[in-house]
């Protein structure tokens, strides 16, 4: 079997795999080729690749000879003609932003594994694409809103007098809302944290954060430990709460989604306007339309001294270690997914290959894809 690497489009840093990764690939049995330039933008060149065993090609080469081809976002530029039935490709998909595409790899006859559908699960976890990228984004956050934030994030005692630590609240306990708090505790800010999931309480507070609860709030088993939809009621009384918090904080690092779904407003222009001037507002929510009712996407704007970033893009401002997460979870879901020989495999009995294959042989295959595009 031959994996082929792709470079990555538009303002995407990462690639799919580095050198490292490739020799991993290597000793499963598989040949690896890459796209020229794929890894520049993630400081590693086609020599590294060229010296880790994978073969240079063009990009039309790659699409051509690949039995398997990996990228970070979907390739939704090229031609889906370019691409061969039984094709296999695994990518971050975005199902409901990407559905034309996907349904034109569907019927092209492609097999496209979502690498952001991977099951939540602990033999999954290794595999967990969405986790490693939340990882580097609640990094990210904290360290850029320390760098526009007027203040010292840790507590300063000196001849000048005391100086108090900075506050930061953050929406949603979630992979990235977590990693944020754990940074901002590190760098000697007071952090509380919001979430609708009332299970997440003993890991905010074993991280050192203060824990904001709401009583009310709907939980959804099913929902794969995912944020649900909540009540008009639950809706009013955290907009009260959070609005009470975000007034008292320096740093608001927002977080908060539901998959498929337009993210939660959690914070009001009322809100904002509340904040101290020189306070600072991350919303890692952006790309699908933000916990701030003013954020725009992809913008850093000013409104009464309050600075709101609209980015959802973070792993990609940390393209070597990003890089490196992502392409580690490829090699481990590649574990499942090839024989001794390194020829594909697909078993569909095994749960972490039935829940990440968006299509297949021409059909849709994963519950939460049909559920995603209303397909059931």
């Amino acid at each position: 079997m031959i994996i082929g690497i792709l470079k990555e489009k538009n303002n995407e840093n990462r690639v799919a795999m580095l050198p490292g990764e490739v020799q991993a690939v290597r000793k499963l049995g598989i040949e690896v080729m890459v796209e020229r330039g794929a890894g520049e933008r993630a400081f590693a060149f086609d020599g590294d690749y060229v010296s880790a065993g994978a073969t240079a090609g063009d990009r039309n080469e790659i699409i051509g000879k690949s039995d398997l081809l990996v990228s970070v976002n979907p390739p939704i530029d090229d031609k889906i003609t370019d691409f061969k039935n039984g094709q296999i490709l695994c990518c971050i998909v975005n199902p409901v932003e990407n559905r034309e595409w996907l349904e034109k790899a569907r019927v092209q006859g492609l097999t496209v594994f979502a690498l952001d559908l991977i099951p939540r699960t602990t033999r999954a976890q290794a595999m967990d694409i969405l986790s490693s990228m939340a990882t580097v984004a609640g990094y990210k956050a904290v360290i850029h809103a320390a760098s526009l934030l007027p203040k010292f994030f840790p507590m300063f005692m000196s001849a000048a007098g005391t100086i108090k630590p900075a506050k930061v609240l953050v929406l949603g306990a979630g992979v990235a809302g977590l990693q944020a708090l754990a940074i901002a505790r590190k760098l000697g800010a007071v952090v509380e944290v919001f979430d609708v999931r009332a299970a997440v309480k003993d890991e905010v507070k074993s991280l050192g954060g203060k824990f904001i609860e709401v009583e009310g709030a709907v939980e959804d088993a099913s929902a794969g430990g995912y944020a649900v939809e909540q009540t008009e009621e639950y809706k009013r009384k955290q907009q009260e709460m959070i609005q009470k918090h975000a007034a008292a904080a320096d740093v608001i690092i927002a977080t908060a989604q539901i998959p498929g779904k337009r993210a939660p407003v959690l914070i009001l222009k009322d809100t904002v306007m509340k904040m101290k001037p020189g306070s600072v507002i991350i919303d890692l929510a952006a790309s699908t339309g933000g916990n701030c009712e003013l954020t725009q996407n992809g913008k850093m704007i000013e409104v009464n001294g309050v600075k709101i970033i609209g980015k959802s893009d973070y792993p990609s401002d940390m393209p070597t270690d990003a890089s490196k997460m992502f392409g580690a979870n490829i090699v481990n879901l590649l574990k499942i997914l090839v024989d001794r020989e390194g020829k594909p495999v697909l078993d569909f009995s095994d749960e972490i290959v039935t829940g990440t294959t968006a299509v297949h042989g021409g059909q849709y295959i994963s519950q939460r894809i049909k559920q995603l595009l209303n397909l059931q």
